[in-house]
């Protein structure tokens, strides 16, 4: 069965905001492998529409590898959004869920239309497949930076929920990845 890894960035007082965080050129290419790994991407309305910033760098290059890389493969990944306001949708490779998140993941996840990996990209997503329990992996990359203010990644979190430290990978920024499994109970 295919494995969901839900891969987000954050500060180091939890804070998820695109706009803190600097990734260099280690951490675009770990992401540009993560996608390359999968065969799928979830996203929120917000997210989505951040990362459609990645359609303009594949039309005209920064001219750095990793992160020319990286729009090239999120480009290409297909993308299912789930919105409630959106009604459609520009990029190529990205669709309008027509499930409910847990029933579109549960089908994902039970297809075999591909081995590779199905990632969730977007906090609000996260926070509800960690609420449903479908998280199998989760990947915080966590950069030495200090918001002081933001949207605290795990918001709206009531139940506890352990998680195994499977492995770590540390950059030369600083940032840190934590792998982590949540257990099942």
């Amino acid at each position: 069965m295919r494995k969901i890894i839900a891969g987000i960035n954050m500060t180091l007082d939890g804070i998820f905001d695109h706009t803190a965080v600097d990734p260099d050129e280690e951490i675009h290419q770990h992401y540009a492998d993560l996608l390359h790994n999968a065969d799928v991407i979830l996203y929120g309305r917000i997210t989505y529409q951040l990362m459609e910033y990645w359609k303009a760098v594949v039309k005209k290059p920064t001219g750095d590898k990793s992160t020319d890389e990286f729009a090239i493969r999120m480009d290409n990944i297909p993308k299912i959004v789930f919105s409630r306001t959106l009604k459609s949708l520009e990029w190529e490779t990205a669709r309008l869920a027509d499930r409910a998140i847990e029933e579109e993941v549960l089908t994902l996840k039970q297809s075999h239309n591909g081995e590779k990996d199905i990632l969730v990209g977007s906090r609000s997503l996260i926070i509800s497949l960690m609420k449903l329990n479908l998280i199998d992996e989760l990947q915080l990359c966590v950069h030495p930076v200090i918001a002081g203010q933001g949207l605290p990644l795990f918001e709206n979190m009531n139940d506890r929920i352990v998680l195994k430290l499977l492995k770590m990978k540390t950059f030369s920024s600083g940032a840190v990845i934590f792998y982590y499994q949540p257990s099942r109970s």
